[in-house]
């Protein structure tokens, strides 16, 4: 009897030990350990940011409404139509970082999280181009009319705001979201259009027009996609990349990446 006792303790004891050696939840339960808590992102924050960007300018057609103006009632406009000139101003790319702030509020419901937010950067995106065409022709009036026309245009964008709306799913500590809204930007844009007209050998007076705006209001859109990390209490991360389009006498688009801290109370 003791001899049996004695061998079941020792039975019970190894299997003690085995199921020690078990995963905890294939010892205890059959369910795995449960998902890291979701955090808190309901309500205001504010936070800074800076950035890095290129930004992608089209000059073509961009001084041809005032080269119609310009011409207006002219042989050479009626008869060649210099203002239709392919002019091939071209594009032009500019890099530039930047630094700036953002401010917004979320609303959640469990993992899903939809908010508004406004985004400012300060930098200096832009750039210029110049391009010249020459044509010669006889018109009606029996004269061998040499005419070159020379255009220019120039934009710098110093400052740009977005007002987004923006949607994000909630996975612990991080808020991967993607977002959409409108722009507004500070523009300085400078045009300019020269032609001159050589009748038979005899040049005329150059005909000229030149625009320049300074702190223009520019309009556009903008989209992109980011993450934020939730580091301790309401202090948290970004990193983001937006692209930004403003449609004006000089179509631009802007392209950032963006490193931000922020705190949401």
């Amino acid at each position: 009897m003791r001899r049996f006792l004695l061998t079941a303790v020792v039975a019970v004891m190894a299997t003690g030990a085995r199921a020690a050696d078990m995963p905890d939840f294939l010892r205890g339960s059959l369910l795995p350990p449960a998902p890291p808590p979701i955090a808190d992102w309901d309500g205001f924050y504010v936070g800074g940011q800076a950035g890095y960007g290129s930004s992608d300018e089209n000059f073509n057609g961009a001084t041809s409404d005032m080269t119609s103006a310009l011409l207006a009632d002219t042989l050479i406009e009626q008869e060649m139509q210099v203002s239709q000139w392919n002019l091939e101003l071209g594009k032009d790319s500019h890099r530039a970082g930047g630094f700036g702030a953002f401010a917004g509020y979320n609303w959640q419901w469990d993992d899903i999280v939809v908010g508004v937010e406004g985004s400012y950067l300060h930098a200096d995106f832009g750039g210029s181009a110049s391009a010249t065409e020459a044509r010669r022709s006889t018109l009606s009036d029996g004269l061998v009319h040499n005419v070159t026309a020379t255009s220019q245009a120039s934009i710098a964008i110093s400052d740009m705001a977005t007002f987004r709306a923006r949607a994000g799913y909630a996975f612990g500590c991080f808020l991967p979201y993607v977002f959409g809204g409108f722009a507004l930007g500070n523009a300085d844009i400078s045009r300019s259009i020269t032609v001159q007209d050589v009748e038979n050998g005899v040049a005329l007076a150059p005909l000229s027009a030149s625009d320049a705006e300074h702190n223009h209001l520019v309009y556009g859109y903008s989209a992109g996609l980011g993450i934020d990390y939730k580091v301790a209490a309401g202090l948290f991360l970004r990193g983001e990349w937006e692209y930004t389009r403003f449609t004006s006498a000089v179509d631009t688009s802007i392209n950032t990446v963006r490193a931000g801290i922020g705190y949401k109370f």
